[in-house]
């Protein structure tokens, strides 16, 4: 084998390998910004941090400053924070159990927060990328709704489909997907007067991508892309909402859902597309949604995530007495539990979907 030849079946593996380190390592630092929002939020309360650490497994770099060891680990995935009096009762004065009921509830939420921060940091990104703001406006209309009686007009603001809010045209596009009998309610702004339609006749073809209308964007200007972005990040906090009851009705089968593996497969070959087409538009979209999703899905009261945990500290406030600790680590533990053995099932039918290719 020559060096030609050598050389070419190195860029041909490294072409592959490259987008899975690139998503594992952008997971790393989603995890790690995760942790650090819980760190700097504890430290700016006093709360008594014992270590905190940037990635898992055996540790490279260790060194203790006061009172809190810090780390780093050779495995790139994340890392964590561990508190003082977090899962059990401590005498430590400055331990996070013996803080202030609404300090713990910061410190916790601070996690999530700075994760959709960085989410709306990656959707201003995308959006000075594509040189346009998503709006409602509405762009173009098909002939037969001119011709409706009740028809939707160039210049009209999309407000609501069936009950829900449109910031552009993703929400406009899911609304419609979500429904199947093509009759929709439609809230909308026409010259400043609000119009109201109701069980309006909308054609949309999903595989398509033909709707009988269709919203349109403006240049993106210093003045717009700020708040553009951040009527993008309420679209996606929507959007993972909507799907999110979408899965817990049922219409969303297990072989439709993502795990670690197969969402680090998605990064991956989305990142390898837009270095091929030189377009990162759906790339920095892909990483916000992922980043604003985990973030979102943390703060749901369920038990071992962050939200159950904030759950617990509302019940305190309430009933003015916290939940005993024995009882609280044993639910997260549960909740742990059960969490591991869906990630596990999940991971499983990923590795399924890998296999069949």
């Amino acid at each position: 084998m020559n060096l030609l030849s050598l050389s070419v079946s190195f860029s041909q593996i490294w072409g592959k390998i490259w987008p899975i380190l690139f998503a594992i390592l952008f997971f790393g630092i989603i995890i790690a910004l995760h942790e650090f929002g819980h760190f700097i939020t504890a430290k700016l309360f006093k709360i008594k941090v014992n270590e905190f650490s940037i990635g898992m497994g055996p540790a490279i770099f260790k060194k203790k400053k006061n009172e809190t060891k810090y780390s780093l680990r050779i495995l790139p995935i994340g890392g964590f924070v561990a508190l003082e009096g977090e899962d059990e009762a401590s005498d430590d004065p400055n331990a996070f159990g013996n803080a202030k009921a609404w300090k713990r509830f910061i410190v916790i939420a601070a996690g999530a927060t700075l994760n959709v921060i960085l989410g709306l940091l990656l959707v201003g990104i995308m959006l000075a990328f594509d040189g346009e703001v998503p709006t409602n406006e509405v762009s173009d209309v098909s002939v037969q709704m001119l011709e409706a009686e009740n028809s939707i007009q160039v210049g009209d603001k999309i407000k609501e489909i069936n009950g829900t809010k449109v910031y552009s045209a993703r929400d406009l596009y899911y609304g419609l997907y979500r429904d199947s009998d093509g009759l929709y309610d439609i809230v909308l702004e026409r010259n400043g007067e609000k119009i109201e339609y109701t069980q309006l006749s909308v054609y949309y073809d999903a595989e398509q991508g033909f709707c009988d209308f269709i919203v349109g964007n403006k240049p993106v200007t210093f003045l717009n892309l700020f708040p553009g972005a951040v009527r993008e990040t309420a679209s996606m906090t929507k959007l993972i909402f909507l799907s999110l009851i979408d899965m817990i009705g049922g219409n969303y089968g297990l072989d439709e859902l993502s795990g670690p593996v197969g969402t680090i497969g998605i990064v991956a070959d989305t990142a390898s597309d837009a270095l091929t087409s030189n377009n990162y538009s759906g790339i920095f979209f892909m990483l916000a949604f992922i980043t604003v999703n985990i973030g979102l899905v943390n703060l749901l009261p369920l038990p071992a995530l962050d939200g159950g945990r904030l759950f617990f500290i509302f019940i305190e406030v309430i009933f003015r007495k916290p939940v005993p600790k024995k009882f609280e680590a044993v639910v997260h533990a549960a909740g742990l539990v059960l969490l591991l053995g869906l990630m596990a099932l999940i991971t499983f039918n990923d590795i399924l979907n890998l296999i069949r290719g």
